[in-house]
């Protein structure tokens, strides 16, 4: 496995479950400041943009044991876009670790609190903004072509 490898098809059951951890570790952090959750917040977002669900432990738990356990279906969802959202959440988490270090406490609870709220809206509602965001980004021509044909030309069969 090559470093930068993304699925072109991800479980969106999976996604809004690992979302839900995000929600979960970004209200703790905003209520009980601490710099470890900060950085397993990252860490998460690192692994999870590098891999996908390969090798974050939580991504990794709930596509191959708990998904399955609790036979919750398949429900396909293209890659790139959620990879850009990982991007997203990645930024965000970094954001917030170098405000927290600087003192900056109100500011990084309000940078947590921005990505609680989007992954949020993922974990219950199934909306992904970074995806809306990707979505608009290639109709501006951002994102290349070949991308967005990607996209669009996925086996969703699997």
């Amino acid at each position: 496995m090559k470093l930068g490898f993304y699925p072109d098809v991800v479980n969106e059951n999976v996604t809004r479950i690992v979302a839900s951890t995000v929600v979960v570790l970004g209200v703790i952090t905003i209520l009980f400041p601490n710099l470890v959750v900060l950085g397993l917040l990252l860490l998460g977002f690192l692994l999870r943009l590098s891999y996908g669900p390969k090798w974050e432990p939580f991504a990794f738990f709930t596509s191959r044991y708990l998904v399955p356990w609790l036979g919750i279906s398949f429900v396909p969802s293209a890659g790139p876009p959620k990879r850009f959202a990982q991007l997203i959440g990645f930024s965000f988490s970094l954001t917030a670790i170098v405000l927290f270090l600087n003192g900056f406490f109100l500011s990084y609870q309000i940078v947590l609190a921005t990505l609680v709220f989007f992954a949020s809206l993922e974990s219950f509602l199934g909306w992904c903004a970074g995806c809306f965001m990707f979505g608009l980004l290639m109709k501006a021509g951002i994102i290349p072509e070949e991308v967005c044909e990607r996209c669009n030309n996925l086996n969703f069969n699997k």
